[in-house]
């Protein structure tokens, strides 16, 4: 069976440091006709499980446990009976959110397989300190969650992230992968490591 990548966009809030903001996410639906993936249940489950169809869902991945991209987890993880994935470098965020439910920790080169796709996790912490990427070789993508998007690095001007660090996650391991991998981000439209690559200097300038 052939692979498939679909996304949807879920609206909602993020709120950290006693602020709020309305936000738009993007959840990536990965696999083939019989079963997938979700890489970061946000805001509405119900919207998630639409796209998901009759497919069974394997795991629920959480790039980082921000509440903008955790907050459907747990009724997503209910309906469908799959477990949620989570770095456990971010379990002071996650309780935030969840203080009674726990996740299954990611941890760094991990793999999973769904649908003939391999799903390798990169730990790429700087916009949160559990922050991972999923690494696609198959598909010539990396989904990259908050910490690399169109034009820069995720934000870290609020708790538990850190400019440095998200810059030397992105240097080591995302920048070396192949210029024509797709990044599928947290927000917002995709780019590629070619498009952004170039523009690391201009990061480190700018210092956030």
């Amino acid at each position: 069976m052939s692979h498939r990548v679909d996304h949807v966009v879920t609206s909602g809030t993020f709120s950290l440091d006693g602020g709020t903001w309305d936000v738009d996410n993007n959840v990536w639906i990965v696999g083939d006709d019989s079963e997938v993936v979700v890489i970061d249940a946000a805001h509405d489950p119900d919207e998630i499980l639409a796209a998901v169809a009759d497919r069974r869902v394997v795991a629920i991945i959480c790039t980082h446990a921000h509440d903008d991209h955790i907050n459907a987890a747990a009724d997503l993880a209910t309906a469908t009976d799959a477990l949620v994935y989570l770095h456990p470098a971010d379990d002071a965020l996650w309780r935030m959110t969840y203080p009674d439910a726990d996740f299954e920790p990611l941890h760094d080169g991990q793999q999973f397989e769904v649908g003939g796709v391999f799903l390798q996790v990169l730990h790429t912490p700087g916009h949160a300190p559990g922050a991972v990427c999923l690494y696609a070789p198959q598909l010539d993508a990396v989904f990259s969650g908050d910490t690399l998007f169109a034009g820069g690095p995720g934000a870290t001007g609020r708790s538990f992230s850190d400019f440095p660090t998200i810059i030397d996650s992105i240097s080591e391991r995302l920048l070396t992968l192949p210029a024509s991998t797709k990044v599928h981000t947290g927000h917002g439209d995709s780019t590629t490591i070619g498009a952004e690559a170039p523009h690391l200097d201009e990061w480190l300038a700018r210092g956030h």
